[in-house]
């Protein structure tokens, strides 16, 4: 006797090849019916014996396409119609949408495979792709995912692609970007003129212009890259020139993980991400005596390597180069650009040439970064990749909320359901180009998901420009959230944990609840409220925004506060070797409180001690200072400044006067920076364990959550979380969005939602 099942699909099954996975299972088990996309996903009816339904249901979880992710699988009996076959039929559109898309996904090896392989006909094909790869989410203008909907839909298929498209045995079975070089994207050649460059290989005059040092503008996945010859010192240089980027780190992408080999060391981890279909960034150690342009990643011993994730890289760099610096194009912060008459605008006195092509990219989206810390990789900047695959909640929200996020590194994030979905890396809000990509990012996410927020949450900082935004909406609730509260609940919830916890939330900074700038923090707290337990004793902030870039201003804050009016008998260079003038200067807008603030940054303390060390006393991007003092570290140094914490009391203001005088002491002492960079590091964090434990004999709470930019410090990260698991605590931090400013969207929503529920709006 037959039997019919509707079967409804959610998750990330559009644009995956999962029609063409169902219609070839259906096939294997002799079913009849139909499976097409809709709103929630993938609908499937599907009739035959009740044995092989029972084996149907069982490959769709078990055999399903490597890119697919299943969320929810209803099953619903229905009367046998007596169907003969099993179709794929057109999609439908329902009212709204709640199926996932796919983010954009690095090429497969099947199509690598036919990529270099000179009897394909789509050899060196720069756009090949098939249902396991290729562009999604930045091509993608609404759902269902169907070529009509994305960029693609400009590009008729030819009759051979179009076979390829309707034959169920073939990889590219409604492969919706599918192409080939007779009907499919093209690309040309331009110079900084604006003229074309007639050439019958384009790749290979590019390939030519990068070897000769020129700068080129490469347009890619989300966006145009700057690339250049890595081993090419004057080429780097004139770039970081025109690009105003003095000293901040260039991103490189290599051949294969052979050639990363050459230049990092790499652990198991490493090399997983390195090859995973995201195609991050990854942050990896630098070996010595490297023949690569020193000014690549100046003051610091790790480099960002990527492999390479579209066709076009692949034939860039394959037997021609070892290593390119590959980084956003754009003027300093500026958003990258993505079309070609943006790019040819924007950047014309930055690059030389410019290898376009005319496949449209819809939504700009960054290369995301990824780091190892503590055996696990951990996004620092989640974007191309990984967006816009959702977080997922332990409990629903009960309205659809729209989270503003942060200034710096931000993100916004869209709830609906159990679902958060997190844009791509926006950036620092500090400029209008970066402003306007964020109000566009804001639209296009509620566009392309179909979500209408319900209500905005903010950050309480008056002066964020994402809260100045949210308050100027009208007819929607609105919900204020402390910037550290955030963070907490934001590692709280990608964790799906709704208890209690103890937070150490550090970072650089944020808007405290009593006015004052906040950043080192421990907070007893959950998803519904919070109360500051203790906190790094404030200093000032003489000048405000201009000691963050200039450490050796805080440096001036902390040994005031330290010494007192001893500090002029100090014998340190970041005071003898500047004018006394200027140190005075620092002392009396302290004095007088002229525009310095106080604050509790943890931030703003590594950047004062990598001054007092004369490791670095201005910056030229954020934390560099910070950096550049792990990079310092003696690993081989295990001492700490035991005496100095232990004269700070465990709760309220943590005292850090102590602490700086151990490090003067020693500095004066001919003790290497090195070692005491390593012992700031460990006491520190045992300034903060200490704490921890006080708190849990307070609050009988054993967990501890870690938030905050100060956590992507990997020396400090993982010593901290080894003391506090030799202590019995449990530790949850983050790996599924950042620990830094880029994340707190996820907790803004939470924190707004119970706000919401117990306002009953």
């Amino acid at each position: 006797m037959l039997s019919r099942e509707k079967i409804t699909i959610n998750g990330i099954v559009q644009g995956v090849g999962f029609r063409p996975f169902v219609y070839n299972l259906a096939r294997k088990y002799a079913l009849a019916g139909y499976v097409r996309n809709n709103s929630a996903g993938v609908l499937i009816e599907i009739e035959g014996l009740p044995k092989s339904l029972n084996q149907f249901r069982e490959g769709l979880r078990r055999e399903s396409p490597p890119l697919a992710q299943i969320v929810s699988c209803e099953v619903e009996p229905l009367r046998p119609k007596g169907d003969r076959a099993f179709a794929i039929e057109a999609s439908e559109r329902g009212d709204s949408p709640v199926t996932l898309i796919s983010p954009d996904i690095c090429v497969c090896p099947d199509c690598l495979e036919e990529l270099f392989d000179p009897t394909d006909r789509r050899y060196r094909y720069p756009f090949i792709n098939c249902t396991n790869c290729g562009p999604r989410y930045t091509i993608v203008r609404s759902l269902p995912y169907d070529r009509l909907f994305t960029s693609m839909a400009e590009f008729d298929l030819c009759a051979t692609c179009e076979q390829e498209y309707r034959d169920s045995g073939n990889r590219r079975f409604h492969a919706q970007p599918n192409a080939c070089p007779d009907c499919g994207p093209q690309l040309s050649l331009k110079d900084n003129r604006g003229r074309q460059i007639e050439t019958s290989d384009v790749v290979q005059t590019t390939v030519a212009l990068l070897q000769e040092g020129e700068i080129v503008a490469v347009r890619g996945l989300g966006g145009f890259h700057l690339a250049v010859n890595a081993f090419d010192e004057s080429a780097v240089q004139e770039l970081r020139r025109r690009k105003g980027r003095r000293q901040k780190p260039f991103a490189l992408m290599a051949p294969d993980m052979d050639t990363v080999r050459k230049f990092c060391r790499l652990s198991e981890e490493e090399q997983a991400v390195l090859q995973s279909p995201q195609r991050p960034i990854v942050i990896l150690r630098a070996l010595s005596n490297l023949k690569l342009a020193p000014s690549i990643a100046p003051g610091t011993n790790y480099l960002g390597f990527m492999l390479p994730y579209t066709p076009l890289h692949y034939v860039l760099l394959r037997d021609n180069f070892q290593a390119l610096v590959m980084t956003s194009a754009n003027f300093a912060e500026e958003p990258i650009a993505i079309g070609n008459d943006e790019a040819e605008d924007r950047l014309k006195d930055v690059a030389d040439f410019f290898l376009l092509h005319d496949r449209e990219i819809l939504q700009r989206c960054d290369d995301s970064i990824v780091s190892c810390v503590g055996g696990a990789p951990r996004l620092f900047r989640r974007s191309r990749g990984y967006v816009p695959q959702p977080v997922f909640l332990k409990k629903p929200t009960e309205k659809r909320i729209l989270a503003c996020g942060a200034e710096l590194k931000n993100s916004i994030a869209l709830s609906r359901g159990d679902t958060v979905f997190l844009s791509q890396h926006i950036g620092d809000l500090d400029n209008p180009a970066a402003f306007t990509f964020y109000e566009n990012s804001i639209n296009h996410l509620q566009k392309i998901l179909e979500i209408k927020p319900e209500a905005i949450a903010y950050d309480l900082h008056p002066e964020y420009l994402s809260t100045k935004w949210a308050l100027e909406q009208q007819e929607i609730p609105k919900v204020g959230v402390q910037h550290h509260h955030a963070h907490l609940v934001s590692v709280l919830a990608e964790n799906q944990v709704e208890e209690r916890a103890i937070g150490i939330i550090l970072d650089g900074t944020g808007y405290g609840s009593d006015g004052t700038i906040w950043g080192g923090e421990i907070l007893i707290g959950d998803t519904c409220d919070f109360e500051r337990f203790a906190w790094l004793s404030p200093v000032a902030l003489p000048g405000g925004a201009a000691a963050i870039r200039a450490p050796w201003r805080m440096a001036v804050s902390f040994l005031k506060q330290a010494f007192g009016e001893q500090l002029h008998e100090l014998n340190i260079p970041i005071l003898k070797d500047r004018p006394a003038t200027e140190v005075q200067l620092i002392e009396q807008i302290i004095e007088k409180n002229i525009n310095s603030p106080l604050t509790s940054s943890c931030g703003r303390l590594f950047d004062a001690v990598a001054a007092i060390l004369n490791i670095r006393g201005e910056i030229n991007y954020e934390a560099q200072a910070a950096i550049e003092l792990e990079m310092c570290i003696d690993v081989s140094e295990k001492s700490w400044y035991k005496d100095a914490v232990s004269q700070s009391e465990p709760g309220e203001a943590l005292g850090l006067a102590p602490l700086i005088r151990a490090v003067v002491r020693d500095y004066e002492h001919g003790i290497s920076p090195d070692k005491i960079a390593a012992r700031f590091h460990r006491s520190l964090a045992e300034l903060f364990l200490r704490s921890a434990v006080y708190a849990r004999s307070k609050n009988q709470i054993e967990l501890v959550a870690l938030s905050g930019g100060v956590f992507q410090n990997k020396y400090f990260f993982n010593y901290l979380v080894r003391r506090l698991e030799e202590e019995k605590f449990r530790v949850v931090t983050h790996k599924l969005v950042p620990t830094n400013d880029g994340g707190i969207a996820l907790g803004q929503i939470v924190i707004a939602d119970q706000k919401l529920r117990k306002l009953k709006l």
